[in-house]
């Protein structure tokens, strides 16, 4: 495995005067000219959600070629395309060994090849990657979260910025915001079909992801890339990791304003203490405060064994809201109890990954350019600001969250690689 060529503290604390310089270069928005003319993608990332994501790609359009891949770990590569190569969509899979790039750093080899890039992988390195994409004029499809940590989310909005100025797509992998019922009780919540949002109240309760055994060979960065969902620098912790889809959905209920405080609390109570569960929280509850009163609460937790919940309730000054993609039902009552709007039983509902990728490629196709970097880069610092409170125990504003200059990176990845004790509240101190 490649080490990086550059500590990602050195990259944050360049990434603006990389957005900045490439914006200065004249660059038109562009589209593919031809409806029959092949759109080269490469996907980084070959997990299991990366995959998904090459699939969707070729399936959004008949143009669409897979002609490179990336990764940390060759294994991963070779899983992937065995498994995409059992698809119908295998015609137009062309990836040569000379086209299959191992190392952190792959991404510098997939993007000179390609079109589009789908950004699939560890969520750690996601800003920096999606910086060296926009840089490079690439169409993005970026995974959530984008980011861990308040630099990367200053340095995606600026990428955000700089991809909007060269006429590049950039769609998010906050998949909720293309289902169809979750768009259309959204758009009556906007709407103002129940007044105003007033207060939201969310779970994402599950249990535990899995875990990767050390095996003979691996380094501490191998052994940590294979459990990243577990390690607070390269997820973020299960709050930004995973419930960030339920923070994503408040924010848009509150049509993407900024919340003003957040107070959280959260603790690791029934994780294996074993190197493998890393040093994440296995619990939070948040409360997100807006200018004028409204406030936003979310519980969630990964805990074998228990009550699992994935919901959200929504009151406003003229009724409430159910949202639950799981079942899937969503209705709008006014306070009386009488049903004002509810998504039909026999209503459409596309498949939503897949959803995410046809606006993408009718974007590039068509010329005209989508970009989503702002909500999603939000929706991830509301998630940062809540692990930052529950962490620390202090109450935060969302001024002093984004100023943090606390970049969860180590200084070095090469070995040892420490794993970190779990904070301890009222004792782990902010960067601000």
């Amino acid at each position: 495995m490649h080490e990086m060529s550059d500590s990602r503290r050195t990259f944050i604390k360049s990434a603006a005067l990389l957005g900045v310089g490439a914006a200065i270069a004249p660059f038109p928005a562009w589209g593919i000219a031809r409806a029959d003319e092949r759109i080269r993608i490469g996907l980084v990332g070959c997990g299991g959600r990366g995959t998904g994501a090459a699939l969707q790609a070729l399936n959004a359009d008949q143009g669409v070629v897979l002609v490179a891949m990336g990764d940390a770990f060759k294994d991963r590569i070779e899983s992937s395309l065995s498994h995409l190569m059992k698809e119908p969509v295998k015609d137009r899979i062309d990836v040569p060994a000379e086209r299959q790039f191992v190392g952190v750093d792959s991404i510098d080899q997939v993007l000179p090849l390609v079109d589009v890039v789908l950004l699939c992988s560890t969520p750690g390195f996601r800003p920096e990657q999606l910086a060296k994409a926009v840089a490079a004029g690439k169409h993005i499809f970026c995974e959530k979260p984008v980011c861990v940590d308040a630099p990367g989310y200053r340095s995606v909005l600026a990428s955000a910025k700089v991809a909007r100025a060269k006429g590049l797509s950039l769609v998010s992998g906050f998949c909720w915001r293309s289902s169809s019922p979750e768009r259309a009780i959204y758009g009556e919540i906007l709407g103002g079909r129940m007044g105003e949002v007033v207060s939201v109240h969310a779970t994402y309760l599950t249990g535990p992801l899995g875990t990767h055994s050390r095996q003979p060979g691996w380094s501490d960065l191998e052994f940590q890339l294979r459990n990243w969902q577990h390690f607070n620098w390269l997820s973020g912790d299960h709050l930004v990791e995973q419930a960030v889809h339920s923070v994503d959905k408040i924010n848009w209920a509150f049509g993407g304003r900024h919340p003003t405080r957040c107070t959280a609390i959260g603790s690791r109570f029934c994780r294996e203490e074993i190197p493998e569960r890393g040093d994440i929280y296995d619990n939070f509850t948040c409360t997100w405060e807006y200018e004028h009163g409204p406030r936003a609460v979310l519980m969630t937790r990964q805990q074998p064994n228990c009550f699992n919940l994935n919901d959200d309730w929504i009151n406003g000054t003229k009724g409430y809201a159910s949202v639950n993609g799981w079942g899937p039902t969503h209705w709008i009552k006014d306070y009386s109890g009488q049903t004002i709007w509810s998504y039909p039983k026999d209503g459409p509902t596309p498949d939503m990954y897949q959803v995410e990728h046809n606006t993408l490629f009718k974007a590039v196709r068509d010329g005209r350019p989508v970009n989503e970097g702002e909500f999603m880069a939000d929706s991830c610092m509301m998630a940062i600001m809540g692990r930052m409170s529950a962490y620390s125990g202090q109450r935060l504003s969302w001024d002093d969250a984004v100023a943090s200059h606390e970049v969860l990176c180590p200084e070095s990845l090469s070995d040892p690689l420490p794993i970190r004790k779990a904070p301890r509240p009222g004792q782990h101190g902010l960067s601000i």
